[in-house]
């Protein structure tokens, strides 16, 4: 956005509208700091482009007169939509105009079986069904903000991905314009994630930010500045391979020698199966290892970690910030918490990735400020 559109009348008063509420034309004059001749001026372009409605309610005159009018930001004029896509799962959240999630979805996995434009097929045809349940037609679709497993460049386009790789060879923003009429904006999931974390969740306002996912693979996402780090050639984070011994050289899987899937072998390691004890222990010393290694090279103001594992508090987190303590040996405490937006956090960033790129698109010519999302749920 350029200075003059930041700086706008009819920017400034949407933007007045959309994060604060209804108001007058004289409630606005006020807030504004300008004539009432700009504010209706600018209140009839607003109008005009569908982006403010006159309100049915009015409000008492503060004198003799007639009821002062009231003007609100149209926030069901359109819809924001934001997907994690992965093989184990495709969340979907839907979000109005002013940033707040109307409604969030589940969906199982993409079928590693089927090509990547069967895939792409299944995820449009996700999107457009539950438009229609929500009683909105494709139309009202604004933007879609995407997160995936995979590499990622500053265009949104699929570099290359272990997991989905049909989607590298396909112009995925066409696509999705021909489905619905609204640019798409894609990132790997992780960057995302930690994008998410840094505007709502566990690491709110902190600048520095190292998120680090610990589910079926390991990964990381940096926020440096208050804002996401890609990378010379995007790959910022991709550490999956390389954190512990026991990925997947390939796809960068974790191998469970004690059980089938980290989260049973903390169970069992619970439950007081000495070999899941072992198995943990070893783990967790590895990727307190790893994550040290890290710290110690871009030291964050906070670390926070995400995926499935972090959901087991005193047998993972707890053992994991002693075992990062150990390596790093800081004359501080570093702050190391669980991830707060769970398994949504990709779906969150993919929403807040969608408003950031795509500002001047929304509201009807009218550029606008991103908006602070608002969760469906109090996290």
């Amino acid at each position: 956005m350029t200075g003059s559109d930041r700086h706008s009348v009819p920017t400034r008063t949407a933007a007045y509208l959309r994060d604060y509420g209804g108001a007058t034309v004289t409630d606005l004059a006020r807030a504004l700091d300008l004539s009432r001749t700009s504010v209706e001026t600018s209140l009839a372009q607003l109008i005009a482009a569908s982006t403010v409605n006159e309100s049915s309610s009015v409000s008492a005159p503060r004198g003799a007169g007639r009821p002062a009018r009231t003007y609100e930001f149209n926030a069901a004029g359109g819809i924001v939509a934001g997907l994690d896509v992965g093989t184990h799962s495709i969340r979907l959240l839907l979000s109005d105009l002013s940033g707040t999630v109307r409604s969030q979805h589940t969906f199982g996995g993409l079928d590693t079986a089927t090509s990547g434009a069967e895939q792409i097929d299944t995820v449009i045809g996700l999107i457009r069904t539950t438009l229609e349940d929500q009683g909105h037609q494709p139309p009202a679709l604004r933007a879609t903000g995407i997160s995936l497993p995979g590499i990622v460049d500053a265009d949104g386009r699929v570099v290359t991905s272990v997991i989905v790789p049909g989607w590298a060879s396909i112009d995925l923003r066409a696509q999705f314009h021909r489905a619905f009429g609204c640019p798409l904006a894609l990132d790997n999931g992780v960057r995302l994630a930690a994008l998410a974390e840094h505007h709502l969740g566990a690491a709110r306002l902190v600048e520095d930010v190292l998120y680090v996912s610990v589910g079926t693979r390991i990964a990381a996402g940096l926020i440096l500045g208050g804002r996401t780090r890609r990378g010379a050639h995007h790959v910022a984070g991709d550490i999956g391979r390389l954190a512990i011994r026991q990925s997947e050289p390939t796809t960068g899987e974790l191998v469970w020698r004690t059980a089938g899937s980290g989260e049973e072998v903390i169970r069992r390691a619970v439950s007081g199966d000495e070999d899941s004890r072992r198995e943990l222990d070893d783990f967790i010393d590895d990727l307190g290892h790893g994550i040290a290694l890290l710290t110690m090279a871009v030291d964050p103001a906070i670390v926070v970690i995400g995926g499935g594992l972090s959901l087991a508090q005193e047998a993972f987190l707890g053992p994991l910030e002693d075992a990062i303590a150990r390596y790093t040996r800081l004359s501080f405490k570093l702050p190391i918490v669980s991830a707060a937006l769970g398994a949504d956090a990709a779906a969150y960033g993919a929403v807040i990735h969608a408003f950031g790129r795509f500002a001047d698109e929304l509201y009807g010519g009218i550029t606008l400020p991103p908006p602070r999302i608002s969760p469906l749920t109090p996290r």
